[in-house]
């Protein structure tokens, strides 16, 4: 059968992306282009706001996190790490863009962060998209956190879970163990800033994570973990996860590579 434009237009991405990681002039230009944009250096990451609110995100990430969530359509977000609040605004964007357009009936954004500032509060209370987030403020891997997530995520049918927040291999780690097994069937648990095992040490140095001890190391550890151990999910099944090597191929440029972990 004869495929429409839009089924073309879709296969000629996946044929064209197939061929990014053999193209090494591409790869090169990316490596290089991070090593250059990255903290300390032009600090790029710092440039964007999205809805008038600082978000500290690569933003061809951003463009693969809104393909991820029109495909998904989830009701619930879970974000651990807040920061300015950026990314919980971007979440909350676009689950009212789903509402608006009958994809689902109502969708929420949970954040935590171990220190939510004031003046990130005030600015997150004071937004349009306000009534569509809630915050916990506490160590995403506190036990006490973790059971207010799985209590507040009973209410909700497809969860996708976005982990940001400390960077250290046990800390992610940790994280992946608590919320991964929220994640529905089809949906994502997106891991940020698994670059930092292939970013030049000088971009690290002054931080408690670095090349071996980074959440790239700890996506590594779960899904073997995940491989070689029966996990069950939040939903009774047993849990396992993918890369989605072609998503992150696509986007060329990302802070997560490894880290867009697809629930089989």
């Amino acid at each position: 059968m004869e495929k429409t434009p839009l089924e073309q237009f879709k296969q000629d991405i996946t044929d064209r992306v197939r061929q990014y990681p053999d193209n090494q002039p591409l790869q090169s230009a990316s490596q290089e282009f991070f090593n250059q944009i990255g903290i300390g250096k032009a600090d790029y990451v710092y440039n964007f706001t999205w809805l008038g609110v600082p978000i500290i995100q690569i933003p061809q990430d951003l463009y693969a996190l809104q393909e991820i969530i029109w495909k998904v359509k989830p009701d619930l977000i879970i974000e651990a790490g807040i920061a300015w609040g950026g990314t919980l605004i971007h979440s909350a964007s676009m689950l009212a863009i789903l509402e608006a357009c009958d994809e689902i009936d109502k969708g929420h954004v949970l954040g935590i962060d171990v220190e939510i500032r004031p003046h990130n509060k005030v600015a997150l209370a004071s937004h349009p998209l306000s009534k569509k987030i809630t915050m916990l403020e506490g160590s995403s891997i506190a036990e006490s956190i973790i059971a207010q997530v799985k209590e507040f995520a009973k209410d909700y049918k497809r969860i996708m879970v976005c982990l940001d927040s400390n960077h250290t291999h046990d800390h992610v780690l940790a994280e992946l163990e608590a919320y991964a097994p929220l994640v529905s069937p089809g949906s994502y648990c997106m891991v940020g800033d698994t670059v930092i095992e292939d970013a030049p040490d000088d971009m690290t140095s002054q931080r408690p994570w670095g090349k071996g001890n980074n959440p790239k190391t700890a996506v590594w550890a779960y899904l073997k973990k995940l491989e070689t151990e029966s996990v069950e999910a939040a939903d009774g099944e047993r849990l396992m996860f993918e890369m989605d090597k072609e998503l992150e191929h696509k986007v060329v440029l990302t802070g997560s590579p490894d880290g867009y972990l697809l629930r089989k």
